[in-house]
């Protein structure tokens, strides 16, 4: 059995007139995240980690925002796409952990609901879903926008 880890970020800007969504859940907000697609943080940053333990670039080369396909597009369909691209290289998910930076609004009401739609299409039970503030320091703290860090660990036979 061979192993490969990657690691996954991505931050976005919080604007007026967006829906907010983290880990593919709908979370009733003011502000939304800013993005070509739902510009979902932690769905973003889960497909890097995931594309770059699979050595298979990252989502800026398979889901470029220059291209109108993919406008408004589901991050739970760019997950699913990075998946089957990691699985096509003889790939499997042994775990994901995650942290998401966000000043507001509070995470953890939605992170169950939030694991059960990751798991779904990385077809494992091993992820973890962790958040914290940043202390009211740097953009992130003056609630300008949300961030995401993702460690993925696959493995092959």
């Amino acid at each position: 059995m061979s192993y490969r880890t990657g690691f996954g970020y991505d931050i976005h800007k919080l604007v007026k007139g967006r829906k907010l969504f983290i880990g593919g859940v709908q979370i009733p907000y003011k502000l939304g995240l800013l993005g070509h697609s739902d510009a979902d943080v932690l769905l973003h940053s889960i497909s890097d980690a995931i594309l770059g333990a699979a050595c298979l670039d990252d989502i800026g080369i398979h889901f470029p925002n220059t291209d109108k396909k993919y406008k408004d597009i589901s991050s739970l369909l760019i997950l699913k796409k990075s998946y089957e691209l990691m699985k096509s290289r003889g790939y499997e998910v042994e775990n994901i952990d995650c942290t998401i930076i966000a000043q507001e609004p509070k995470i953890m009401p939605y992170r169950k609901e939030m694991i059960k739609n990751i798991s779904k299409i990385l077809n494992t039970s091993s992820i973890n879903i962790k958040a914290t503030t940043s202390e009211g320091i740097g953009p992130i703290g003056k609630k300008e926008g949300i961030a995401c860090y993702s460690v993925a660990l696959l493995s092959k036979q």
